[in-house]
């Protein structure tokens, strides 16, 4: 066979130039960057009229090969394929990036998995590329990749301050790597080992970011249905472990067999018996787990096995777990109530989510435009007046400073009082140690009451009395009587 090899010096710049751009993480300052140096526009351009130009310098570029029959793979030098291959990629991504995004927010709406209407066309034009059939199918499905991940994770992860944008560049990362290219030579479909852990405050979207991850995995595409199986919608289940007491957490991670306690009357699927080999498991509160539990997930997380409750069958979990905490896991291991191994093979990825004061430190826009985000989120549509009234409360001296201890959910439950009635003052920042020397020196409170006081506080906060119980110490129906005490 007859190969060609590309002589012209420019047009090897250019697929470097061109290969490089597909490399950058999308959500970083590297990929703008990359877009000027293969278009030749400043930095100081509209990053939008950027990757425009690229792609249209990119379709240029394909036309040209075209005209001189070099748009074929099979028949170009084993030392320019990947950079000619890189420049079919980038070509037939932004062409088909349409139908992706309307394919994506179709299969949002149902568990079924769809068939992907423009399958076939994109299949043949790859071929006549010289693109291998394997090739093929793995190559639209990581385009489908990372469209679902740039969709979940900018649409979902609303914000412009530098720690947002330092966010979304972490979850990408997490999902393709520093390196997309090396990713997707050698790395599609092997990070179900790669664990990450979400540690932020309460309110600050660790349950946005895992669902990010999580609907992102890399999904096949199967070239006889023209499907990619699982659907997004069932690869990501969550669990809140804060939800359950003690003795049901392992049969809801783990199931059980029949029989194997008072009132299993039938065998149980946990949810890693649910999870499938492309999904993941996303565990929320998991600093509030035993012991006990602990082990047994790490049980999962060294040899990829587990055990229902009751049961001496051993299974395969093989998805990706995601775990999320609001607690200080290191002051735990200190206090022997969290296993450091454990906590060493949870975080490959450890990432930290900004609580909203630093957002609004970094960006004083960020609040507007986070309120704006939500008012459409809870109208279901662009409420010119409604934003316009939000702004004027939130930007009163009287609120101005206000630190949002809640974050994002308090925001967001701010919103619906401003909605409701017109107006909201928010609490004054409290000086905490005036006010316990003021409730113990002043009041002279008895320890029932302090432990009352502090039962309803965590109430406030976890919404769950076997949680609360576990932290305390007491038994459930004792943190229920403080609880509910006058």
């Amino acid at each position: 066979m007859n190969m060609k090899t590309i002589d012209d010096e420019k047009i090897r710049i250019f697929l470097r130039r061109v290969t490089t751009s597909i490399s950058a993480n999308p959500f970083t300052p590297a990929r703008h960057r990359a877009d000027c140096t293969l278009t030749g526009l400043t930095e100081d351009t509209d990053p939008d009229i950027v990757l425009q130009t690229a792609i249209q310098k990119v379709n240029d570029r394909v036309e040209a090969l075209i005209a001189t029959q070099q748009v074929n793979l099979c028949s170009c030098a084993p030392k320019d394929r990947p950079a000619l291959a890189n420049l079919f990629l980038f070509f037939l991504f932004h062409k088909y990036l349409p139908l992706f995004d309307l394919h994506i927010q179709k299969q949002n709406q149902t568990s079924q998995s769809l068939p992907l209407e423009f399958g076939r066309d994109l299949e043949k034009e790859m071929a006549a590329f010289g693109f291998s059939n394997h090739e093929t199918g793995q190559y639209i499905g990581l385009f489908f990749q990372m469209r679902r991940a740039f969709f979940f994770i900018h649409t979902g992860l609303v914000g412009n301050s530098p720690c947002m944008e330092e966010l979304r560049a972490r979850l990408w990362n997490t999902l393709f790597t520093h390196d997309i290219v090396e990713y997707a030579q050698n790395l599609i479909n092997k990070l179900e080992d790669f664990s990450t852990l979400l540690i932020g405050e309460t309110g600050t979207g660790k349950g946005l970011a895992a669902a990010a991850i999580g609907r992102s995995g890399f999904i096949p595409y199967d070239d006889k249905t023209h499907r990619f199986t699982p659907s997004f919608t069932r690869a990501f289940l969550a669990i809140n472990l804060c939800q359950y007491p003690e003795q049901l957490i392992e049969s809801e991670l783990f199931g059980h067999a029949r029989g194997a306690f008072t009132g299993a009357v039938a065998e149980h699927q946990g949810i890693f018996t649910r999870s499938s080999s492309q999904g993941a498991v996303f565990l929320d509160e998991i600093g509030e787990i035993s012991i006990q539990t602990q082990i047994k997930l790490l049980r999962i997380l060294q040899e990829r096995t587990f055990s229902p409750v009751g049961s001496h069958a051993s299974l395969r979990f093989r998805g990706r777990l995601i775990g999320a905490t609001n607690r200080d896991l290191g002051r735990m291991i200190e206090q022997g109530k969290f296993r450091e191994d454990f906590y060493f093979r949870m975080c490959t990825d450890t990432i930290t989510l900004p609580p909203l004061r630093k957002r609004i430190d970094q960006y004083p826009q960020e609040l507007d435009l986070l309120a704006n985000h939500l008012i459409r989120k809870i109208a279901g549509r662009d409420t010119k007046k409604l934003q316009d009234k939000v702004s004027a409360v939130l930007q009163r001296p009287e609120n101005k400073g206000y630190q949002w201890p809640g974050n994002v959910r308090e925001l967001e439950q701010v919103i619906r009082r401003i909605i409701l009635h017109g107006s909201c003052r928010l609490p004054a920042p409290r000086n905490r140690q005036d006010d316990g020397n003021h409730l113990i020196f002043d009041q002279q409170p008895t320890v029932a009451e302090l432990t009352s006081h502090y039962c309803r506080l965590l109430y406030e906060k976890h919404k769950n009395y076997q949680a609360i119980a576990r932290i305390t110490g007491l038994d459930r129906r004792t943190v229920k009587k403080y609880v509910e005490q006058n």
